[in-house]
């Protein structure tokens, strides 16, 4: 299995930048610079920013960010993929996670979009046989305060620290599973990590 096109999910605009669930958008960015992507370019009908990565030891990828609100993500990856000709197969999806302590990363082939509309709106639209790159956000503090306050809101500055210092590993879950391919690459990602080791591609 070869996978083609990389998503990261999130909200556009500045006032969204740092928010948690604009965490795919952080790390699809991170993963386009250190790789030398071209510079991401609006596409207008398609609805998201693309940056090309070619000639790479990945071979060629489609980096997109959606352009639209995180609730009608399904219809960025849907165009794109029509556009391309790219089945879902070969997509992989890059999100924030409430049910992942921050810092935590993992890979899985399939599931429900566990409460997250962006993923919900991309099930929806397309089979789901894509891999999703679930990225901890950790959960709320109190149970009674509204997801969506929750998920807008920016990381203590303690949570950016260890986001900031986690980078490297959410890349490397990328380019784990683009040059291993799911199983092997679940292996890496998804187990319990004793120390900082790390088996970078």
């Amino acid at each position: 299995m070869s996978f083609r096109m990389i998503v990261g999910l999130g909200n556009p605009g500045s006032e969204y930048a740092d928010t948690r669930h604009n965490i795919g958008f952080r790390v699809v960015d991170a993963f386009a610079a250190k790789h030398g992507a071209e510079p991401w370019k609006k596409e207008r009908k398609q609805k998201g920013e693309v940056a090309l990565l070619s000639g790479s030891k990945f071979g060629k990828l489609i980096l997109v960010k959606p352009t639209t609100f995180m609730n009608e993500s399904g219809v960025c990856v849907q165009k794109l993929c029509s556009y391309y000709k790219i089945p879902p197969e070969e997509v992989v999806v890059v999100y924030d996670e409430i049910n992942l302590d921050v810092g935590e990363v993992k890979l899985s082939m399939s599931g429900s979009a566990g409460g997250h509309n962006g993923l919900a709106d991309i099930l929806s639209r397309m089979p789901p046989r894509f891999a999703r790159i679930r990225v901890g956000i950790g959960g709320k503090p109190d149970k009674e305060m509204p997801l969506a306050d929750y998920v807008l809101g920016k990381f203590s500055s303690d949570d950016e620290s260890v986001v900031s210092a986690s980078m490297d590993r959410y890349v490397e879950s990328i380019e784990l599973l683009v040059a291993l391919g799911p199983d092997l690459a679940m292996n890496q990602i998804n187990r319990k990590r004793k120390n900082d080791d790390s088996n970078s591609i």
